[in-house]
Parts: structure tokens; C-alpha cells; sequence
């Protein structure tokens, strides 16, 4: 027992229990959360290298990888008339005028970047707020879409990785916006975006959209036509007020608030232009999508000849593509009077669309230079240029009596005197001459002729006459004489080409016959005189090459002879009144005819038929009972030749005339007595005569019958008969017609 100084031993106090904490929800769930994110760190972790790794590659591509290659834009071909003016305008579906910045007024440069990226100066070529506020847009209306991309993006996208619509695509043009815009300034962007963006009706950028939607220069647009452009971005088709006036005014109105909020209007500007109706300032599709600027004159065949040789020459891709300002050789004055003398209705022969016949001319100036051509009536009921032949779609006609100059040409060229005569029956036969067979010929009406020279023959158009001729030079020279001087169709070597049996076009005509104006020499109808690409490069100057076919003398010889034709002779219904010379043609039952004539500066060939080919005849046209050469042919090109020879680059000077008509003969020499006319008021030309004689008398329709080697044809030039067997029919009327649309 311890003792009263002794303190008690000390007991060891219990051991208190631990202190539980309350599990409270707040603790509960961070505990949870550092279980998770422990349980899954590693993997957690993995992705976090991943994701730096994917910005560390983003941010290695955009910084090494080069841009690609930038493709260029197809921009359209303007061709313009003589005079510098617009003529049409070519392109394949994208029509696009390429501008300067400095050339899109603000207005407009305002409206679209307020419709279509507010932040477009602020960002680096990717937007996030804007994307994401898109992305909530589509959220909640679902249906509708509403852009996201910036500018820079869409230019992208229109440019480099096209359309679609794949989460890779999109990578792909953020990354190259965000390249692009460490290349080149907003804006050089801006400009760029403007020139290609899509406006509806085939028009891309501002330049094409102003012209095709209100038929101005994109630097006179104003704020409504600015604001209904910016409109059309997202929706061409929807917002085009002709298809969806609701869904225009709707998306001018979105552009027009959105002005309002970024202050580039005024909300009373903004009133004031919506209460404009949109139809009042827009133009209608069918205006708009005219090819051709001046529809009325029918410039259309014109413009698709030159069209296509464009296309023959330097392909169609750079052609419709390329950016060409061509200018062509039309003078627009000429073209209206050219078509007016043919269908016009106050002075035009064709006035009657129901029951007339079609008809073509083609005029050229004394460089080659295609002045007017007429190839139809009216381009929308027929795409075949009547003027061209082969070269608009057609065949071409055959000429009629029109190709006789060629045969004297022919003869001339040899040395040959034009007083050289024939016996010109009403009706004559050529034994063995149309391969070894006998060949026919009858003259016009049936009218018989008393021994001619050449120059009378020519002047009456007589067949039988230049049947003779033809034998005797052989027909086989005759197509290469046409072809120099500017005949381009295939002609073979028969005898009835004398009569003209083979198919021709007044484009040709037209150029053979300025061979003659030209003092022989011939040079190939341009209807283009410059082309510039679209940097403005020089690359057709519009020189071309002359071709001396017929000395001086040869050719006055022959401008003498075809004077006469105008003055005494089948032709004087052409006559204007000032120095010309010309020839009629006529083919068989009247399916064609033709008057073709120059001055020393200007050749025009006038065609008249029914497009059906010959099945249809020209028996009753405007009171003319039989139309011939001589007839409303004629009286087409009196018109348009009076007209167009008012102005002075196409007016002026006279035809040399020869002293005399020397040269080898063809049977007997009959010297040329110019007759005498009432009528014939112009002094005249002709050589002094040698002697009395040679006037043509009429005489009973009579048959005569000719060999080769009559004492009237030289045995020394009689050439063998053809291969090619022909039955001619009398006159100038082929056997057998054509029966092809020209």
C-alpha cells in the first residue's frame, strides 16, 4: 500500500476512439472526381499528348506547307464592232469581267461584307465567333443555314477545294484562309472574292453581275442595286426576283439590316430603299441573257460566224474561257442599212415574213473587211447563216449566171481578147463536150443572139455563147481561177460551171468579185480586224495577205466588161447611180437568185431563195412574177449600195479604162460598140470604137449545133471532153437542183 508521501501510479487514460468525419455531398463528389481522374490519368494524358501533337502539326502545316497552285478564273470574251462599241459577249457558264477594287464602289463593297463577314478586318481568315454562331443558328431553326464561313473561306472554297461537303474539306480551307491571309492584304482578298463570287444567270463577280442583273458598270451601282447584289450570294436561284419576288425582297432586306448594324447605313436609308420595288430596277432574264448587244439588226449570224472562227483558230476553251476583247470588222451603220434593204419594213423587199423567200448579203470593204452580213431573218426561228454556206451550217447555192466572170477571167488571164465572138442561138448543142456525150444549152427565156463578142455576151448573160467559151478553154481551168480569186467551196471540172451548177455563198461571191474592185488582186474576207488577250497582249493585228491573181490590165478588162452588165444589160435595175459594175444569176425554175456588184471600194453580194433549197420557186414575190438576178436582187442591192455609198470611206473614184481589148481571138474578132441607151445618162467609157458592127439582134428561137472543132473555136485550144457525165438543162437552170437547205 503505497504511503501518504506516495503519489498513486498514474493510469494510462483510454485511447479515444477516431473521430469519423460526415461524408457531405460536396465531399463525396471530390472524391469521386480524384478516383476518376486517377483511374483514367494515363489515358487522359494520352490524349493530351495527341491533341498537342494535332496543334503542333496544324500549326506545322500552316507554316511549311506551300498554298496550291491558284487555277485561272475563266473570265468572258467581248467582241465589239468596228467603232470600239460592245457587240456581244461569249463565255461558256461562267461569265465573269474581272475589276479592280478601286473600281467596286463602297456601297457595294459595304453591303456584301456586312451580309457575309462582319469581322472580316478584324479576324486572321478563320472566324470562330462567327462559326459558332452559325452552328447555334442552325441549332435552333434546324432547316435553314446560315453561313459560317468567312470571306477568306468562301474565296477558298470557290478557288482551291471546290464544294464539298466533308469534315476534311473544311479543315483544309481554314488552314489554306489562314495561309492566304498571311499572303496577301484584306484588301487584295476582297478583290479577289468580289471578281469570283456566283450571281445568279451565269454572271461571276461584281463586273458580270452589274451588266447581267441592271445593265450597268458595276461603279454605278448605287445602294439598292448593292444591296440586292450582296442578297444573291446565298441564294442566286431563291432570291432572283423574276423566279421568287418574296424570297428577293427578303434577302435585300437581311443585306439592308445588316447594314444598319454595322453603320454602313442609315435605318432611314434603309427605309427608303425598301420601299423600292426591286422589278423596277432589275432587268428581265430575256434582256439580260441576250448574247448580242444590238439584236435588232440581226448581228446574231454574224457573231457565230466570228464565233467560230475564233474557235477554228484558237480552240474553244481559250476562246470562251480566255478573256478576248475582239474586234470585228462590223460597222454597225452599215449592218442596220444592210438589213433593212432586205427585211426591213420601210425600205427592206423581204418585208412579208409569211410568203417570202429568205435572203442574204454580205458587204466588203476593199481591205477584205466584212462591213454587214445578213444570213437570216431572224435567228431565233433559223441558226443557218445564209451568208456563209458551210461556214454557218448551211451548203451554200448554186450561182447561176453570177459565176460567168470567173470563165472570162479565165479567158482574159490566157490572153485572150474579149471582142473574141460566138454564134449565140437561142438553143445549141456540143457534141461529145459533157463526157463524151452531147450537151445541151439553152439561153434565158429562149432568146436568140446573133454573133457576139464577149462583152455583149457578158452583158446578156448568153448561155450558149459561154457554153462555146468553156469548151473551148476546157472546164477544168475554171476551178482554179474561182478558188484565186476567192471562191473557197469545192468546184468541180464540168462544163455546166459556166452556168454556175455548183453551190457558192455570198461571203465568197462577195470576195471574188472584190478581186475585180481590187484590180486583181484578191485578198480573204476578215471579219476580225484585232484580238488582245486578257492581259492585253496583242495577238492578232489583223494584217493579211494579198494575192495578185490578174494583172491591172486584165482586170479592167474585165470591170468593163461587167459596167456594161449595169448600164445596157441584165443588171441595170442595180444601178445607183455612181460608178459600178456587177452580175446577175438566175438558177433553174427561179430557186435562186443573186446580184452581185462593186464600186472601186466596195463589193456586196446579195442571195435570194427559200431556204428549202429549189423544191420552192420564186413565181410570186411582191408582184414579180419569175424572180431573176436582175430583179429584187437587184433592187436589194440598189438600196443598200445607195445608202451605204453616202458616206465617203465607202464612196469615190472610178474604174480604169482600157484603151483597147487586145489579146489572142476565139474565132472572129468583133469589135465592142458601146449601144445606145435613152436612158443612160453616165458619159461613155468605151474604147473608141473599130467598127460597126456587133450590136446583138434578136433573132427566131432557132438550135445550133457545134462541134469542138467549128472554124469559131480554135482546134488548138479545144480541150478533151470531161470525165464527168451532165445532161444541162436549158438556160442557167442546173440539172438536177439541189434539194438541201443552203
Amino acid at each position: 500500500m503505497p504511503s501518504a508521501t506516495q503519489s498513486p501510479p498514474r493510469r494510462s487514460a483510454p485511447a479515444r476512439p477516431a473521430v469519423r468525419r460526415a461524408h457531405t455531398p460536396a465531399r463525396r463528389r471530390k472524391v469521386r472526381r480524384r478516383s476518376w481522374f486517377w483511374r483514367y490519368r494515363r489515358v487522359l494524358f494520352l490524349f493530351g499528348l495527341l491533341g498537342a501533337t494535332a496543334i503542333g502539326g496544324v500549326a506545322y502545316v500552316i507554316a511549311q506547307v506551300p498554298l496550291p497552285k491558284e487555277a485561272p478564273l475563266a473570265q468572258t470574251t467581248v467582241l465589239t464592232d468596228a467603232s470600239g462599241a460592245q457587240l456581244a459577249v461569249i463565255h461558256r457558264a461562267e461569265n465573269r469581267f474581272p475589276v479592280k477594287l478601286a473600281q467596286v464602289p463602297k456601297v457595294l463593297q459595304d453591303a456584301v461584307i456586312s451580309a457575309e463577314d462582319r469581322k472580316f478586318f478584324e479576324h486572321s481568315g478563320v472566324d470562330p465567333l462567327g462559326i459558332a454562331r452559325a452552328t447555334w443558328a442552325d441549332l435552333r431553326h434546324h432547316s435553314r443555314v446560315h453561313g459560317g464561313s468567312s470571306i477568306t473561306q468562301q474565296y477558298v472554297k470557290n478557288v482551291y477545294v471546290g464544294r464539298q461537303r466533308t469534315f476534311m474539306r473544311k479543315i483544309k480551307e481554314a488552314i489554306i484562309a489562314i495561309k492566304l491571309e498571311r499572303k496577301y492584304s484584306k484588301r487584295q482578298i476582297l478583290e479577289r472574292y468580289l471578281n469570283t463570287i456566283y450571281f445568279g444567270r451565269g454572271a461571276y463577280g461584281v463586273e458580270a453581275a452589274a451588266k447581267t442583273w441592271f445593265g450597268k458598270d458595276a461603279g454605278q451601282l448605287g445602294l439598292p442595286e448593292a444591296s440586292y447584289l450582296a442578297g444573291l450570294i446565298r441564294g442566286p436561284e431563291t432570291a432572283d426576283v423574276a423566279r421568287n419576288p418574296d424570297g428577293a425582297r427578303r434577302e435585300r432586306s437581311r443585306v439592308l439590316s445588316a447594314m444598319v448594324q454595322t453603320r454602313a447605313i442609315t435605318a432611314s436609308q434603309r427605309n427608303e430603299v425598301e420601299n423600292i420595288d426591286i422589278a423596277n430596277y432589275v432587268a428581265k432574264p430575256s434582256q439580260r441573257e441576250a448574247t448580242v448587244a444590238n439584236a435588232s439588226v440581226g448581228t446574231q449570224y454574224f457573231v457565230d460566224y466570228v464565233r467560230r472562227q475564233l474557235v477554228a483558230k484558237y480552240g474553244e476553251d481559250f476562246v470562251l474561257r480566255g478573256g478576248l476583247r475582239v474586234q470585228t470588222t462590223l460597222d454597225p451603220k452599215l449592218q442596220t442599212q444592210a438589213y433593212n434593204a432586205v427585211y426591213g419594213s420601210a425600205y427592206g423587199v423581204l418585208w412579208d415574213k409569211k410568203n417570202d423567200p429568205a435572203g442574204a448579203l454580205v458587204s466588203l470593204d476593199s481591205q477584205g473587211h466584212v462591213l454587214a452580213m445578213v444570213g437570216g431573218r431572224d435567228w431565233e426561228t433559223s441558226k443557218v447563216n445564209l451568208a456563209v454556206g458551210r461556214g454557218g451550217g448551211g451548203l451554200g447555192r448554186q450561182g447561176g449566171s453570177a459565176f460567168k466572170p470567173f470563165v472570162l477571167a479565165e479567158m482574159v488571164h490566157e490572153g485572150y481578147t474579149v471582142e473574141s465572138s460566138f454564134p449565140g442561138p437561142a438553143k445549141i448543142v456540143l457534141p461529145h463536150a459533157d463526157g463524151g456525150r452531147d450537151w445541151t444549152v439553152q439561153n434565158f427565156d429562149n432568146e436568140g443572139f446573133g454573133r457576139l463578142n464577149l462583152i455583149d455576151a457578158t452583158r446578156h448573160s448568153v448561155n450558149t455563147i459561154y457554153a462555146q467559151l468553156v469548151t473551148a478553154l476546157g472546164p477544168e481551168k475554171i476551178p482554179p481561177m474561182a478558188h484565186a480569186l476567192g471562191i473557197k467551196s469545192k468546184l468541180d471540172p464540168v462544163p455546166s460551171i459556166t452556168l454556175g451548177t455548183q453551190n457558192v455563198s455570198p461571203l465568197d461571191m462577195a470576195d471574188a468579185y472584190l478581186s475585180f474592185a481590187n484590180e486583181g488582186v484578191q485578198t480573204d474576207p476578215q471579219v476580225v480586224s484585232k484580238i488582245t488577250d486578257a492581259g492585253g497582249t496583242v495577238i492578232y493585228d489583223g494584217k493579211v495577205a494579198h494575192n495578185r491573181v490578174l494583172s491591172k490590165d486584165q482586170a479592167n478588162v474585165v470591170n468593163f466588161a461587167l459596167r456594161q452588165v449595169v448600164q445596157h444589160g441584165t443588171g441595170t435595175g442595180a444601178d445607183f447611180g455612181k460608178p459600178m459594175a456587177g452580175k446577175t444569176g438566175t438558177t433553174e425554175d427561179f430557186g435562186d437568185a443573186w446580184f452581185v456588184g462593186y464600186t472601186p471600194k466596195i463589193s456586196t453580194a446579195v442571195w435570194m431563195g427559200y431556204e428549202q433549197g429549189q423544191s420552192r420557186q420564186m413565181t410570186d414575190v411582191h408582184g414579180v412574177h419569175n424572180v431573176n438576178g436582175g430583179s429584187l436582187p437587184a433592187s436589194i442591192f440598189q438600196r443598200f449600195m445607195a445608202r451605204a455609198t453616202k458616206d465617203s470611206r465607202y464612196d469615190g473614184g472610178d474604174f480604169a479604162t482600157p484603151s483597147s481589148f487586145p489579146g489572142k481571138v476565139l474565132g472572129a474578132r468583133v469589135p465592142f460598140v458601146e449601144p445606145a441607151s435613152p436612158s443612160d445618162t453616165t458619159p461613155s467609157t468605151a474604147p473608141k470604137p473599130k467598127a460597126s458592127t456587133s450590136v446583138p439582134t434578136s433573132a427566131a428561137p432557132t438550135t445550133t449545133r457545134v462541134t469542138p472543132t467549128a472554124p469559131t473555136l480554135p482546134s488548138t485550144t479545144a480541150p478533151s471532153p470531161p470525165s464527168t457525165p451532165a445532161t444541162e438543162p436549158p438556160t442557167t437552170r442546173p440539172r438536177p437542183p439541189p434539194r438541201t437547205v443552203p
